[in-house]
């Protein structure tokens, strides 16, 4: 009978696929790369499979490398899961929960989250990363998030999501364009006008490019933002009109004269939809639960009147 792998090596594994480097995870374990490179070999020696292949840059997941990853990724949740059954049980306390969240939302919710957090329990960790939306699901389906904070739809499969609230989203532009003489903006002011917008890494990338296509805009390839603050430098020297959402337009847009001039698009109802996602199978569900209850009195009390609270 063939010897069973250790939990360490499911570890590691999931290490290298997560930085697809050996010198990476090998700095992330704590442990030589050598060290690494034998503990992944004795993995596929006991699975009698092949896992990785090593490339130039790097290393990329075999077919069975990538089902592995699926199942030892399982495998890892339900024994943090345990860790912290046992925690709970033993002092009333949760462990620590990994959370990843876009950067077009995270930096308006996050300070309030961890205030509140940190007010009711000062020993709660709450380990923070994060990445475009298409990046945050897979990394959460591969078990490097517990949950994440991203624009609706994932597309992801058996997961629990956690409608939080609806942002309206404005348009902004240069103020000499001739659109900032409008009070708002209509659909049909669209019509022939350059469009900026994030990159397809990006939900509200797809979003805007079928509003675009709807109302006769042209979204611009040559312009994509890397960030919300790059659109927005880019509407002020007039290369177009962007769609901002309003958490960010009252963060960084300073009233009454910031750097662009924003105006409201159908009467705030264009919008885009927030919320809290985790996979079905943690075994968190009810520290994810505690989370997104005091995600929603954020929404409520820092952030009324500018979102629209779901849920």
């Amino acid at each position: 009978m063939p010897e069973t792998p250790s939990l360490r090596q499911l570890r590691y594994f999931l290490l290298l696929a997560e930085t697809g480097q050996y010198g990476r995870a090998a700095a992330r374990a704590g442990i030589s790369q050598p060290s690494l490179s034998l503990q992944i070999a004795e993995l596929e020696k006991r699975l009698g499979l092949h896992l990785v292949e090593r490339r130039r840059r790097g290393v990329v997941l075999t077919p069975e490398g990538r089902e592995v990853r699926t199942r030892a990724a399982r495998i890892a949740e339900e024994v943090e899961a345990l860790v912290e059954t046992a925690q709970m049980l033993g002092t009333g306390k949760a462990a620590q929960l990994r959370l990843g969240s876009t950067p077009t939302i995270g930096p308006y919710l996050l300070p309030g989250l961890v205030r509140r957090l940190h007010a009711a329990d000062p020993d709660a960790k709450l380990i923070l990363r994060d990445g475009a939306p298409r990046d945050l699901t897979e990394d959460l389906v591969a078990g490097v998030h517990d949950a994440i904070l991203t624009q609706l739809p994932v597309q992801a499969r058996d997961v629990t999501v956690i409608r939080l609230f609806r942002e309206p989203l404005v348009v902004a532009m240069a103020h000499d364009h001739p659109l900032a003489e409008a009070e708002e903006v209509r659909d049909t002011d669209l019509a022939g006008q350059d469009v900026l917008s994030l990159s397809s890494a990006f939900a509200l990338h797809d979003q805007i490019a079928t509003l675009c296509r709807d109302l006769g805009a042209h979204l611009s390839a040559d312009y994509e933002g890397t960030s919300l603050d790059a659109l927005r430098q880019m509407v002020a020297m007039n290369m177009g009109l962007s769609f901002l959402p309003a958490l960010y337009v009252r963060s960084e847009i300073s009233a009454p004269r910031g750097d662009v001039a924003v105006r409201p698009f159908r009467k705030g109802r264009f919008t885009r939809s927030v919320g809290l996602v985790w996979r079905q199978s943690s075994g968190r569900a009810a520290s994810l639960e505690r989370l997104a209850d005091v995600l929603r009195e954020v929404i409520r009390v820092d952030h009324a009147g500018v979102v629209i609270p779901e849920g």
